[in-house]
């Protein structure tokens, strides 16, 4: 039997690169470090340029089961909430061939990891981590750390879908200038019961409220059970030796945030957060390569981005996407497919990051500049809007 191709990291990415490549007909093997799979985290949003992707390995039914979608985005004026444009996305099936979809991010992985077991072609080992590698000419042999020590296995070829932090890409590019920093930007997450939530804010919707330096983004979950919240706010980094806040209550968060005058129901919804994470927003360099011979990279390992375009999870799933297609199109030799693969995800990934960057700086926007941003979103109105980012979806 053919040496499989191993995928580092069972998150989102990693799953759907392993459903891809079995539907090329290559075996996968998935190691994940921790001993339990399961996401960290909260909300998640799928837009259909991944939404089509999902449906595409089989996965329609399954989300389904656990998904939400919310029928527009409103997109308000932090300091008195008034929606400033209202996007429509009840067409967005008919319009590019599937919804816009949010999701509790265990669930989605959990759809993806049953999926995943269900198939023959893949495996998954927990508590198994992808160490050092040498690249072979036909093989990479890789020494995975395990509960029972190390151990050397041959794989076909490696993928690093293990994050922002990737070990796979700290062995592939070993230089100090590719290691991760602080963006400047932190997000703080809470999940609210809807019941606890101001009533305007506990419709199907999703919403973007914009303060100077800083936005809120909300959405139901669940059957509108839950409201995922997320506030982003410029942070300076936690100074040296300092003792880092992990975690605030809704009245801190709101007494920190009062500052920014953010409107009453925004004020409410962010006080009734029992307990906020804190979750500090790093980035990388970007890369001009992801791969090199049998051993390439995927998602956030490969391009991390900030949320504020909302595709993460999204590109890593187009990432796996493109990866099983390039064994489609190229075959058995796997360093031509991964070569393949990046040259035709690198660029639009690229593009992606910049223009998330781009956006973030917008929402954050303050004085006269909020003034004309706000005037100019209304100009657009929500047709506009989605019109705007057509490229991302389609």
């Amino acid at each position: 039997m053919s040496a499989p191709i191993v995928i580092a990291g069972a998150g989102i990415g990693g799953l759907t690169a392993a459903l891809a490549l079995a539907r090329a007909g290559r075996r996968a093997l998935v190691l994940e470090r921790a001993a339990k799979i399961e996401e960290v985290g909260a909300g998640l949003q799928i837009a259909p340029n991944a939404g089509r992707v999902l449906a595409g390995l089989g996965l329609e039914s399954a989300l389904c089961s656990v998904a939400l979608e919310p029928q527009a985005i409103n997109i308000r004026r932090g300091r008195d909430g008034a929606v400033l444009a209202r996007l429509n996305l009840s067409d967005s099936r008919a319009r590019w061939g599937a919804p816009f979809r949010v999701f509790h991010r265990a669930d989605l992985q959990q759809a993806l990891l049953q999926a995943a077991l269900a198939d023959p072609a893949i495996d998954i080992r927990t508590s198994a981590r992808a160490g050092d590698f040498e690249d072979r000419a036909g093989c990479v042999r890789l020494r995975v750390h395990g509960e029972n020590g190390v151990e050397e296995i041959e794989a076909a070829g490696l993928v690093g879908a293990d994050g922002q932090r990737s070990a796979v890409r700290g062995h592939l590019f070993r230089t100090e200038r590719d290691a991760p920093f602080y963006s400047g930007l932190t997000a703080w997450r809470a999940l609210v019961p809807a019941e606890l939530a101001p009533p305007a804010l506990r419709a199907r919707e999703s919403n973007l409220w914009m303060l100077p330096g800083a936005h809120v983004v909300h959405y139901p979950l669940r059957d509108g059970g839950v409201i995922n919240v997320v506030v982003i706010v410029s942070e300076e980094p936690q100074a040296e030796g300092g003792a880092a806040i992990l975690s605030l209550s809704g009245p801190e968060l709101a007494g920190a945030l009062a500052p920014k005058r953010p409107g009453a129901d925004l004020l409410a919804l962010v006080q009734a957060g029992a307990s906020w994470r804190h979750w500090p927003l790093f980035a990388r360099p970007p890369l001009t390569r992801w791969s090199r011979g049998a051993v390439t990279l995927l998602g956030d390992a490969a391009h991390p981005m900030p949320p504020f375009l909302a595709q993460g999870a999204a590109q890593a799933i187009e990432d796996a996407a493109a990866l099983g297609g390039a064994f489609l199109q190229i075959g058995a030799s796997v360093e031509a497919a991964f070569a393949a693969y990046e040259r035709s995800r690198i660029a639009r990934a690229s593009q992606i990051v910049r223009a998330s960057r781009r956006q973030g700086a917008y929402f954050h926007l303050g004085g006269p500049a909020a003034v004309a941003r706000d005037m100019a979103i209304r100009a657009l109105g929500g047709r506009g809007m989605l019109a705007r980012n057509a490229w991302l979806y389609r």
